[in-house]
């Protein structure tokens, strides 16, 4: 009689197997929370594009709503977009492109700026890097030379080998 043995997922083989190490690697992690809070940022944005934006760029324009800027492709003139969308009529709704275009710029903006603020916040947290010393001083002339240099080329004095004598 065979025993019952639990499966261990560490030892599946093929697809499953493949699929649930994917699944487990952290960078698949990281990225499902970054769409999620991308997802959440990009609400925020659309917000702030379709209430605060778009109305004050209506009002600077004399009340020039974009969602009304469509051509109706049955030939006739509809009053608003609605109205088309209510009679039936297949429309282009470039002005709701022209929002999308808006959204994605001030996305895009956003971004960089988060971005641009995490890149100053790193480099102020890195520890300055000490280079290393290009020259050196003559012992004989006290003159500055090469870090390579074995002869002095002001005094032609012979240089100890540092590395010869480690």
């Amino acid at each position: 009689m065979a025993k019952n043995n639990p499966i261990n997922l560490d030892d599946a083989k093929g697809f499953f197997g493949e699929f649930r190490k994917f699944i487990a690697r952290g960078n698949v992690m990281d990225m499902a929370v970054g769409v999620i809070i991308g997802g959440a940022f990009g609400n925020i944005v659309t917000s702030l594009v379709n209430d605060i934006i778009m109305p004050l760029i209506g009002r600077v324009t004399g009340g020039l709503d974009f969602s009304n800027w469509f051509i109706a492709l049955d030939g006739s003139h509809y009053k608003t977009l609605a109205a088309a969308q209510e009679a039936g009529a297949a429309t282009l709704n470039y002005g709701k492109f022209i929002s999308l275009v808006i959204n994605f710029v001030i996305i895009a903006f956003c971004i960089f700026l988060v971005v641009r603020s995490m890149n100053k916040f790193e480099e102020r947290l890195k520890p300055p890097v000490e280079e290393k010393p290009k020259t050196k001083i003559c012992p004989y002339c006290k003159s500055e030379i090469p870090i390579d240099a074995t002869r002095c080329p002001h005094c032609t004095s012979q240089l100890e080998d540092k590395k010869a004598s480690a």
